[in-house]
């Protein structure tokens, strides 16, 4: 029983050591040269505008490189972007046949960023852009009334955007961020960890 105290102790040591160390670690200046990979989940979306059935979260991932220094004020990024959201909805119709319905939407495109470098703490990047994309809608239709022919897949509504977006991002080691971007990519706003190297 001792040496299992003495065990749990020294885990607790280090544990308390790597916390302490975690949160010494500073956030670098954004720079140019630099590569941010954001990894977020999304709340609302500005596709199909359903109010019934159910909805999955938007799930994004995007890639940034900073490439253009805009004053001494600024860096400019560019970089990839790739987002999934998805809407369904199901109910019954005279009194015995059964539906369902599914859009999936898949947004990838490029976007273009502005970073506020002015800010005395190297932790935050503030930023705002745009969003090249293609936005793909795909749809699904389903019922079991045999008299039915609408049972249907099908690629509709898809087309090109043009949007804007603007967050930001805390450091709180040298490489890994917590970050939170309102706009118009999948979702209205989304949250999410951002990876930098």
């Amino acid at each position: 029983m001792l040496i299992k105290s003495i065990h749990l102790n020294h885990k607790l040591q280090l544990i308390a050591v790597l916390m302490v160390c975690a949160t010494q670690l500073n956030g670098q200046a954004i720079e140019t040269g630099m590569n941010i990979i954001n990894g977020g989940i999304g709340l609302g979306g500005r596709f199909g505008g359903f109010t019934y059935g159910s909805q999955t979260p938007g799930l994004s991932l995007n890639y940034e490189r900073m490439l253009w220094e805009a004053g001494d004020v600024g860096l400019i990024s560019l970089g990839a972007y790739a987002g999934i959201k998805s809407y369904k909805n199901s109910g019954t119709y005279y009194s015995s046949y059964t539906y369902s319905q599914k859009w999936n939407y898949t947004i990838i495109g490029i976007r273009s960023a502005f970073h506020y470098t002015a800010l005395e703490n190297d932790q935050f990047d503030l930023y705002g852009g745009i969003l090249l994309s293609y936005n793909m809608l795909s749809y699904k239709y389903e019922d079991n009334d045999p008299y039915s022919n609408y049972n249907i897949n099908n690629n509709y509504g898809s087309a090109a955007g043009l949007t804007a977006f603007a967050g930001g991002r805390y450091f709180f080691t040298s490489n890994i961020g917590l970050f939170a971007e309102a706009g118009y990519g999948v979702s209205y706003l989304t949250i999410g960890v951002s990876f930098k190297f």
